[in-house]
């Protein structure tokens, strides 16, 4: 019997050593440090942009056609979740283009030919025959983008005029008629742009090319006809450009010569690969992967110092996964971990703006291509737009590699907001705080995060935790603090509630999980009225 016994309490206590052990291979530590004596950049309010593009229901990759019908020239203004999920950012920038805008024309005001559709045509230099934009859609786009309240840059044809070799080179200056017109009407109809965009891709990593100091002279052109059409008027519009894939001596020559003439650097990124690349997930979910994108993010800002031009930097588009993206990877709950690491990353380089591709369109829209119901993606963009203020703190991680920290002033409202994004699949990580101050010899001084007076009137962080549904990270459906996000029979877009926590309690990050926190009674100099605007 003794025996017996002592068996059994042997075999306890085995398997108490085994869940010891096991348990300390899924809770980790770590400590987030965080200057907060000034920041090290800033961002557009409306920092959270998405594209709107041109390509038609016959685009197709690999053998998938993803786009249905989220084309511009054919796109359900009506729907009433679009409406509303523009809607919820209150505003959200929208650029208009892409690979298309380079063979479309605009219809003229007194023009009786009818406008041609985009057609299928392998020979084609875009797999197209050129189209064509009636008045008629671009007053029904219109027409909605003062509904919804959005803000348009949109994508000028760059190749018009032009003779295109067959190595894709483009020579000859550019054909600005065409232009000319559409801004015209543009302008007489009362129709309020952002911005106005020269060409797509066009400096020689995708499709045809056209040298930089020939873009250069096309940028100063464009920029000299919209001074001379919106003369007199209250608001200028924006001059942006390349929106081409980053090159140093490309991005170089043309930032030297047409500085003077844009307010805006574009450019494109598709770090993860292509839609029919079996390794996707792998390269998402690994952070020296991601931290590849950095180099350009700094050679860029190196760039346009360098060259002492008040232009700025935007990500024109970004996709992740290029190609129409990838269906179940690029439009489920494992893309936020590229996209919203991303949004954090190309923030801490001072980029301004960061246009999501697609809004709705292909198999890496924000919407669902069929019903435009929010993908995950969308509601991590909608949380950032609303939390993450302008300013952003320098922010390390001490701790495991597969946490990514970022931090930014909150947005509208007292202290700071954390992202959080754990990229490991078997760890929770518990997260504490060291908010310092570093003097003129960067000795870090540490704040206090809480105290008593703030406890005594129940002053409680907030925090909004993004799961997949079931835990699949290919999942549809994303989980806010374990309930499911759906918008209503109505088409409303769900609210964001978050969870109130002691601010003296850790953090908890869950395996494969995303949080934002809100902490209130943080208050730090970077942060303070005085450098708000």
């Amino acid at each position: 019997m003794a025996s017996s016994f002592s068996c059994f309490l042997g075999l306890c206590f085995m398997l108490l050593l085994l869940y010891c052990c096991q348990s300390s291979r899924i809770l980790e530590e770590g400590t987030v440090y965080i200057d907060g004596s000034a920041c090290i950049a800033k961002i557009d309010e409306d920092f959270i942009c998405a594209t709107l593009d041109w390509w038609p229901c016959t685009k197709c990759d690999y053998g998938t056609c993803s786009w249905g019908n989220a084309s511009l020239l054919n796109l359900d203004l009506s729907n009433k979740v679009l409406l509303n999920a523009i809607r919820a950012f209150s505003s959200l920038k929208i650029r208009l283009g892409g690979t298309l805008q380079d063979v479309l024309i605009y219809q003229m005001a007194h023009d009786k030919q009818p406008c041609a559709p985009f057609l299928r045509n392998d020979t084609e230099m875009f797999g197209f025959t050129q189209g064509c934009l009636p008045l008629s859609r671009w007053d029904e786009l219109n027409e909605f983008f003062k509904k919804t309240g959005a803000k348009v840059t949109f994508g000028l044809n760059a190749l018009n005029g032009r003779t295109i070799g067959p190595d894709g080179s483009a020579s000859g200056d550019w054909d600005s008629s065409n232009a000319e017109s559409f801004i015209r009407y543009t302008v007489s109809r009362g129709y309020t742009i952002h911005g106005w965009e020269l060409g797509n891709e066009l400096n020689g990593l995708a499709g045809a090319t056209i040298e930089a100091d020939q873009y250069s002279r096309d940028v100063i052109a464009l920029h000299k006809l919209v001074q001379d059409i919106y003369k007199g008027k209250n608001v200028m519009p924006l001059i942006l450009a390349p929106g081409g894939i980053f090159d140093a001596v490309w991005f170089s020559k043309f930032t030297d010569k047409a500085s003077n003439s844009l307010q805006v650097v574009t450019h494109h990124i598709y770090n993860v690969g292509g839609g029919n690349m079996t390794n996707l997930v792998q390269k998402i979910l690994d952070p020296s992967h991601l931290d590849e994108e950095s180099k350009i993010f700094r050679n860029l800002q190196g760039i346009l110092r360098n060259y002492g031009t008040s232009a700025v930097a935007w990500v024109g588009e970004s996709g992740g996964v290029f190609n129409s993206g990838r269906n179940l990877v690029s439009n489920s709950f494992v893309s936020s971990f590229w996209y919203l690491d991303q949004l954090g990353m190309s923030a801490t380089f001072d980029t301004k703006t960061y246009c999501r591709q697609t809004l709705v369109g292909g198999n890496y829209g924000l919407l669902n291509t069929t019903t435009f119901h929010p993908n995950p993606d969308y509601y991590g963009a909608l949380l950032w737009h609303r939390l993450m203020g302008r300013y952003v703190l320098s922010t390390h991680f001490q701790g495991t590699k597969k946490l990514r920290t970022y931090a930014h002033c909150s947005k509208s409202s007292d202290g700071i907001t954390l992202l959080l994004i754990n990229m490991h699949g078997g760890t929770t990580v518990n997260v504490s705080l060291s908010v310092g101050l570093a003097d003129a010899n960067k000795t870090p001084v540490l704040l206090r995060i809480t105290n008593d007076q703030n406890l005594k009137h129940g002053i409680q962080r907030e925090e909004y935790h993004l799961t997949a549904k079931d835990g699949e990270l290919h999942s549809q459906t994303v989980l806010l603090n374990g309930k499911e996000l759906n918008v209503d029979h109505l088409g409303r877009i769900p609210p964001l509630e978050p969870i109130r926590v002691n601010p003296s309690d850790p953090i908890s990050i869950a395996p494969f999980s995303i949080v934002f926190v809100h902490i209130p009674t943080i208050q730090v100099p970077a942060c303070s009225m005085f450098t708000r605007e």
